[in-house]
C-alpha cells in the first residue's frame, strides 16, 4: 500500500487550520469540488424528482415505449443507470480531489507559508 500524505507521522508543529481553511491551494480544492458537485446534484435531484411528477400528473409515462413495456419503466431504469454513471464519473473526479488536498497537507507539513 502506498503512503499517502495522510498517513505519514504527525508534523512536529501544531497546523494552522484557519490558515489552510485561507490559503489558495484549498480554496481551488473547494471551487473545483463545488463546481463538479453542485451540477451534478441538481442534475441527480431533478431526474429523480421529475419521475413521480410524469408519473402522477401526466399520461406520458403508461405510453408504451417497447411492446408492452411503458416508458414508466424505460425512465425508472435509466435512473438506475444515471446513479452508477454518476458514481463512476465522481470516483474517477475524486481522484484529482485527493491529489489536491494532498498538495494542500504537503504544503502545510514543509511548513511553508501558505498563500
Amino acid at each position: 500500500m502506498a503512503n499517502t500524505a495522510f498517513e505519514r507521522k504527525k508534523p512536529n508543529k501544531k497546523v494552522d487550520f484557519e490558515l489552510v481553511e485561507r490559503s489558495t491551494p484549498f480554496q481551488e480544492l473547494l471551487k473545483a469540488k463545488r463546481k463538479f458537485l453542485v451540477p451534478s446534484i441538481i442534475l441527480f435531484i431533478a431526474l429523480y424528482l421529475l419521475f413521480p411528477i410524469l408519473i402522477s400528473y401526466t399520461d406520458i409515462m403508461d405510453r408504451p415505449a417497447i411492446g408492452d413495456i411503458s416508458w414508466a419503466w424505460v425512465y425508472a431504469l435509466l435512473l438506475f443507470v444515471m446513479t452508477w454513471v454518476l458514481a463512476t464519473i465522481y470516483m474517477k473526479k475524486a481522484e484529482s480531489f485527493d491529489r489536491m488536498a494532498e498538495d494542500v497537507w504537503k504544503d502545510t507539513n514543509k511548513g511553508r507559508k501558505v498563500q
